[in-house]
């Protein structure tokens, strides 16, 4: 059940069941956890002699298929470490597949065209969170050999898990990503809402807001208002409060009648014209030399 085994009209298509497994099950001191954030899964070393064998092209490119609930997907190979007979995948390729610990997977090399475009959608609001998606997205595709059409990919970052599922990809829905000039797409993540916008109305004043009468007078300052010490310590004389605004004296403008909405009018006080002098009233009051001089010296005394 878990050799490799070759049809007649086969003979350069590898295929082989395996009972997969996830990562963490894989013996070895060794943390492989980076097996996880990845497309690639680890197979056995006899897997490695039989495509030896097969005039295959490279990179080396599979489908996964589970039979029991027909669901697919494609991967790369990271190693060839693993026991005979068994497989290891990453979690969210076991989760795509519908797969248990111990499961049959069956592994089927594929030659799959070099993608061109991609379209993803978040599954959690919280990827917006990520300041250049962009940039995040394409260095964990790097651990990446291949996209399927409606996969649900894991990616980390800042030692937090995103998933985002793969909407869209040309020029196939199997393509792959390895040494490829590839256009990204984002869709709105999933449960996202956009905000909504609130348009502000503007109300006609009220014959109440027109009143005069029932504005709210303001008397925090007036100015000369405030009492003054001495220096000799007494105390001046304590003057009246000054008495409350009337409303009536209160100048309300005139409208602008002509105000249109997105339309800035800027009212300018007209300059006082400068005072105009009479020159007939200056030659009439004008007398030359009129003026008394003084002197230094006294009246009466000779030098």
């Amino acid at each position: 059940m878990f050799e490799p085994h070759l049809g007649r009209g086969f003979q350069n298509r590898f295929s082989a069941q395996y009972r997969c497994y996830s990562v963490s099950m894989l013996p070895g001191p060794n943390d492989r956890s980076d097996v996880d954030k990845g497309g690639k899964i680890i197979m056995p070393p006899s897997a490695l002699d039989q495509l030896s064998r097969l005039n295959i092209t490279y990179p080396m490119l599979f489908k996964l298929t589970n039979k029991n609930s027909d669901r697919m997907t494609h991967c790369g190979v990271l190693e060839f470490v693993a026991d005979e007979g068994i497989c290891y995948l990453p979690h969210w390729m076991m989760q795509n597949l519908l797969l248990e610990e111990g499961g049959l997977v069956q592994v089927e090399s594929v030659n799959l065209m070099v993608a061109t475009y991609s379209k993803f959608q978040p599954q959690s609001p919280d990827f917006l969170d990520i300041t250049n998606p962009k940039a995040v997205l394409e260095n964990a595709l790097r651990n990446f050999a291949c996209l399927t059409t409606g996969d649900v990919i894991a990616i980390s970052y800042n030692e937090k898990v995103y998933e985002l599922r793969v909407m869209e990809t040309k020029p196939d829905k199997a393509v792959s990503i390895i040494e490829c000039d590839m256009n990204v797409d984002f869709d709105a993540p999933l449960g996202y809402k956009e905000p909504e916008r609130h348009m502000p109305h503007p109300e006609e004043p009220t014959e109440e807001e027109t009143d005069p009468s029932n504005y709210d007078v303001d008397l925090g300052f007036r100015a000369f208002t405030g009492s003054g010490n001495r220096l000799d310590g007494k105390k001046k004389g304590i003057e009246p409060s000054p008495a409350p605004l009337d409303p009536s004296d209160i100048k309300r403008g005139i409208p602008n009648y002509e105000f249109k909405v997105g339309k800035i009018t800027f009212i300018r006080n007209a300059r006082q014209q400068p005072r105009k002098f009479d020159m007939d009233d200056i030659a009439t009051n004008f007398i030359a030399f009129s003026g008394e001089g003084q002197s230094l010296r006294k009246k009466g005394r000779k030098p």
